[in-house]
């Protein structure tokens, strides 16, 4: 194992990434695996939402592994982790649950909106394990650092504090781990509506071929109705917050949004050259998955590598937590 401080972030495997995962966490992730020992879980425990649709799940667990080698996750650098093959996550799972009041959970802003997307449908035990499991997920490689989107802090927070109270009442085996977001917190779906999201159909996809991209700009929504020369909110057209995130040439970018501003600018320009910087963005990554996906063994080794080096460190980590907590009964009366 590496002297550098830990990373542990991941994502749920319910199909492949988006512009939103990309402003929100891999633009992070690419820059910090030179600085830190990064582990990059597919959470393929934790979407028993989709337990309808098993097949969707375990092909994204490929689609998740590609999208991270097309935006330049090295997996000689980095692990990419399948939680299912280190089963000490379950195991971690069950002991901290233990030690976790259901009121915890139950405040938890995050689980209170995911369990309301169910509507009427029956909510699995498992959703509410899926918590904890997260938790679990941080302490097990003893992280120092997880890099999260904004609706993702809660989940941190409870982890700090879990981490807190096993310290105190038994052991000091983990760290209290800090959150990062990153740059752009949460990207507004092309729909203007939340957030870009899968299950909202308003997502423009890493893997969408370039047509696609352009089919999805034009149908864009603009903000409020507006004349093109009137001038309007910047703040309110996702295509000029868009143009934030994704718009290299800085100087640009406050061209255009002085002039919405003052004498107005068209939503049909602004599209234009939306799509521009987009294809030119995605242009690189495209030509990585494309690889990659011509190269699926390579996809299964980074895989494979990723997974047996976290289940080493899983392995120490659970041989501390069961000292801690008097577990070693088979080494008593030797």
């Amino acid at each position: 194992m590496s002297d550098r401080k830990r990373i542990l972030t991941g994502v749920r495997p319910t199909g492949p990434l988006h512009l939103g995962h990309y402003a929100g966490a891999l633009e992070n992730w690419v820059r910090l695996q030179d600085a830190y020992e990064c582990y990059f879980l597919i959470a393929d425990y934790q979407v028993s939402d989709y337990a309808d649709d098993i097949a969707r799940v375990r092909e994204a667990v490929w689609e998740v592994a590609l999208d991270w080698l097309a935006v330049g996750l090295d997996p000689e650098r980095s692990s990419f982790v399948i939680e299912s093959l280190v089963p000490e996550h379950a195991e971690l799972t069950v002991w901290l649950s233990w030690f976790l009041p259901l009121g915890m959970l139950q405040r938890n802003p995050t689980l209170k909106s995911e369990m309301r997307d169910f509507g009427n449908r029956s909510v699995p035990v498992a959703f509410f394990n899926y918590p904890v499991m997260q938790v679990a997920n941080i302490l097990m490689p003893r992280a120092h650092l997880v890099p999260v989107g904004e609706d993702q802090l809660p989940h941190i927070e409870l982890t700090r504090e879990v981490a807190r109270r096993f310290n105190r009442d038994f052991a000091p085996v983990f760290p209290e781990p800090e959150a990062l977001v990153g740059r752009v917190p949460r990207l507004v779906g092309i729909d203007g509506q939340a957030k870009m999201s899968k299950s909202r159909n308003n997502a423009i996809f890493l893997k969408d071929d370039e047509a696609t991209v352009r089919q999805k700009i034009r149908a864009m929504y603009g903000g409020p109705p507006r004349a093109a020369n009137e001038p309007g909110d910047p703040d309110q057209n996702p295509i000029i917050l868009y143009h934030r995130a994704f718009n290299p040439n800085r100087e640009e970018v406050a061209d255009l949004e002085e002039r919405y501003r003052t004498v107005g600018v068209s939503n049909l320009a602004l599209k234009e050259r939306l799509t521009e910087v987009l294809i030119e963005f995605l242009q690189p990554i495209w030509e990585r998955r494309a690889y990659y996906a011509a190269r699926m063994h390579l996809v299964r080794d980074a895989l494979a590598a990723g997974s047996a080096r976290e289940r080493a460190l899983a392995q120490e980590t659970m041989a501390m937590v069961r000292d801690a907590l008097d577990l070693n009964y088979l080494q008593k009366y030797c």
